[in-house]
């Protein structure tokens, strides 16, 4: 009989890079997994190997669905069979814990960001403190975890003393498209949430002639970039595509010529950060225009996959894009994409989780 782990996330799992390819993983391995995640109103039919589910909450956002999302997480996990729980970021560990600590079977946690040190709890000192006490509580009572950095990883080891493995968020190493690239195509792939330098992206496009500019994610911030473009005058250059499935989006990031990666050093968790977007750009082989963010810096002085931002404002932006688009033969995805690709992360990920199929 295959050992049982239940995984648990707040999005919509239909988007979720990071979460599919360790479900896939985990299944691979020999667990049998279930994944459960929310079920929101654009939330996609799903076709997985693995079993998938979703819970439809009476709220969407703030502190109500919080508590709703764990109240009835934990009574979910406490009355399913399972052998081994799987949380996917700190909004999700508070069932997860209690509910492993009622059943006595292991807990694995995976922290895709530093929770606390998000833009959007900055200037909310009360709500940050409920986490970070959260945080306090539970991380150093976690046995087995990992993390999408060196960064974050050393974070928490310097505040709660706890090791955690790295397990990059890389996509899977696979044959090289033949998709045609466009010159003038700029893509931006993600979240449209402060802090992401989106309204820097579109205040370029004032000075790229014939360029387009491909933005393709959701986000509270969306409605406001519109009408940014339509104040610039540009909306005719930025094209808003929304959420993509997995292979539609890489279709688009395969025929972009310059991937973008615009985010602040707002806060430690947008600091250490390493964007699975920066790793999506080097399969498609897609040069990128990335901030000086410190995880993000140490891959782009290893491999010659694009530049850094010379200078944060619209007119040099555009200028460095101009120059990347006429020497885009000058840049080399091989060795990043040898080296930077699930295939090796999961081996990583299988030193976590083999020990279970023995214990559990």
């Amino acid at each position: 009989m295959r050992k049982k782990i239940i995984v648990s996330v707040t999005n919509d799992i239909s988007t979720d890079q990071r979460v599919h390819k360790v479900c896939q993983s985990l299944e691979s391995m020999g667990f049998e997994v279930i994944l459960w995640g929310r079920k929101l109103s654009y939330s996609q039919v799903l076709h997985r190997s693995y079993t998938t589910k979703r819970m439809t909450l009476l709220f969407s956002s703030g502190p109500l669905f919080y508590l709703e999302y764990n109240f009835r997480l934990f009574l979910i996990l406490l009355f399913s069979k399972s052998h081994l729980l799987l949380s996917n970021d700190l909004d999700t560990l508070l069932a997860n814990f209690l509910a492993s600590k009622c059943k006595g079977i292991p807990l694995v946690y995976d922290s895709h960001e530093l929770f606390p040190e998000a833009p959007e709890l900055i200037h909310r000192p009360a709500k940050k403190k409920i986490w970070e006490s959260l945080e306090r509580w539970i991380l150093p009572k976690i046995k087995h975890s990992y993390t999408v950095c060196h960064s974050i990883a050393q974070f928490y080891k310097d505040r709660y003393g706890i090791a955690m493995k790295v397990v990059r968020n890389v996509p899977y190493l696979s044959p090289s498209s033949s998709a045609q690239t466009s010159s003038k195509t700029i893509i931006y792939q993600g979240g449209m949430n402060p802090g992401r330098g989106l309204e820097l992206a579109i205040e370029m496009m004032s000075y790229l002639d014939d360029f387009k500019l491909k933005i393709i994610g959701d986000g509270d911030e969306l409605k406001a970039l519109k009408a940014l473009a339509q104040q610039k005058g540009v909306e005719h250059k930025v094209e808003f595509l929304g959420r993509l499935p997995f292979n539609d989006l890489k279709a688009h990031t395969e025929q972009a010529s310059i991937g973008i990666l615009f985010e602040e050093p707002r806060g430690l968790s947008f600091e250490y950060s390493l964007p699975n977007k920066l790793f999506d750009y080097i399969h498609a082989d897609t040069p990128v225009l990335v901030s000086s963010l410190v995880e993000v810096k140490g891959i782009m002085h290893h491999y010659q996959i694009g530049e850094l931002i010379r200078e944060r404002t619209p007119q040099s932006i555009a200028k460095q894009i101009d120059e990347m688009s006429q020497n885009l033969s000058s840049y080399d995805f091989a060795k990043a994409k040898k080296e930077l690709n699930w295939q090796n992360e999961s081996q990583i990920l299988e030193g976590v989780f083999s020990p279970f199929l023995d214990k559990v």
